[in-house]
C-alpha cells in the first residue's frame, strides 16, 4: 500500500500480469470464466462513514464471497495496525479471518478494494493456483481480482497529488487498467463509469491502449504496415527480430514453416502454418484470429 509515497508507474510486470491471465483461463476453463461477465455493481460495495464499521466490512465482505462463488466461506474482519493493506488467514476453512490496516477505520470507501483482493486469496487458495515466488503471487491475486470483476475498486482506490498519494494492490495504475481493458474485451463492460479517482480513469484509458497493441501484433492481419514489413523480413530469415512476440519453427516438410504467437485475450501460445491467409481459433478462449503468416 503506497500511503502518501511514490507510486510505481508503467508496466513493470507485464509478462507476469500476462501468465497471470493464462492461468486463470487454463484452471477456470472458458465456461467458468464466462460466469463473471457481470462485475461487483458499486451499490453492492458502498460504504460511507455512518456505516457501522464492522457490520459494514461484513456486509462487504458477504457481498464479495457471493461474488466470487464461495458460498461455505465466511469471512471475519478485523482492523490493526499494519504496514500492508490488508492480511488474511489461509486455513481450510469455512471461516477466514482477514485483518485490515486501522487506515480504513477513516478511509472506508476503500474497504471494498482492500477486501476484494483478500477474498481472491481464498478462491486461488481453494483453487489450488498459485504462483512460487512471494512476489508473482500477490500479481497473480490482483489480477484475479481484476478480471473476474472486482479490480476495478482497487483501481479507483488509487488517487494521487501533489500533496498526497494512495495505491493498493501490487499492479501499477496503468497495469490494473490493462487488466481491466482485458477483461472489458471479452465481455463488453465499461467500468470506466465507476471510477470516483480521476487518476484511476487516466490508467485505464492508458491501459485500453496497451490491451489494444495485443490485438495489433503480426502475424495478426490487424497488425500496423510497420510490425508487417518486420514480420516480412522475419519471416524470409525465419528469425524474429529483438522484442517480437512471433517465433518460428520448422513443420517438417524442406520448405514448411509455423510461427507461434500469444493469443492477444488470453496469451496462450498458438501455432499456426506460414501460408498467408489463415483463420485460427485458439482452444483455450476460444477466440478467432484472422492472421495473415
Amino acid at each position: 500500500m503506497a500511503n502518501d509515497g511514490p507510486v510505481e508507474h508503467g508496466y513493470p510486470h507485464l509478462e507476469t500480469v500476462r501468465a497471470s491471465i493464462t492461468a486463470l483461463w487454463k484452471r477456470l476453463s472458458y465456461d467458468t470464466v464466462q460466469t463473471f461477465s457481470t462485475s461487483v455493481a458499486p451499490a453492492d460495495v458502498a460504504f460511507c462513514d455512518t456505516d457501522d464499521l464492522h457490520l459494514g466490512a461484513q456486509r462487504v465482505a458477504r457481498e464479495l464471497v457471493r461474488h466470487y462463488r464461495l458460498p461455505d466461506a465466511r469471512m471475519i474482519v478485523g482492523f490493526r495496525e499494519m504496514t500492508h493493506a490488508a492480511n488474511v488467514e489461509l486455513a481450510a476453512g469455512p471461516e477466514y479471518f482477514v485483518e485490515l490496516n486501522d487506515r480504513f477505520r477513516t478511509h472506508r470507501r476503500d474497504i471494498g478494494a482492500a477486501l476484494a483482493h483478500e477474498v481472491m486469496h481464498v478462491y486461488l487458495h481453494r483453487l489450488d493456483l498459485s504462483f512460487p515466488d512471494l512476489r508473482e503471487n500477490e500479481i497473480l491475486t490482483d489480477t484475479a481480482t481484476t478480471y473476474l470483476g472486482a479490480g476495478w475498486l482497487l483501481l479507483d482506490a488509487y488517487r494521487e497529488d501533489a500533496a498526497s498519494s494512495q495505491k493498493l494492490g501490487y499492479l501499477t495504475p496503468e497495469e490494473f487498467g490493462y487488466v481491466l481493458a482485458k477483461r472489458s474485451l471479452v465481455f463488453g463492460e465499461d467500468p470506466s463509469v465507476w471510477f470516483t479517482s480521476p487518476q484511476a480513469y487516466t490508467a485505464y484509458v492508458k491501459g485500453m491502449a496497451k490491451a489494444r497493441e495485443d490485438e495489433q501484433q503480426p502475424p495478426l492481419t490487424a497488425a500496423g504496415w510497420a510490425g508487417r514489413r518486420r514480420y516480412a523480413r522475419d519471416r524470409r530469415a525465419h528469425v524474429p527480430h529483438s522484442g517480437a512476440r512471433y517465433a518460428f519453427t520448422p513443420d517438417g516438410g524442406a520448405e514448411g514453416l509455423r510461427v507461434s504467437f500469444p493469443c492477444p485475450t488470453c496469451h496462450q501460445k498458438i501455432r499456426v502454418p506460414v501460408r498467408g491467409r489463415v483463420r485460427a481459433r485458439c482452444g483455450l478462449c476460444r477466440t478467432v484470429l484472422e492472421c495473415d503468416t
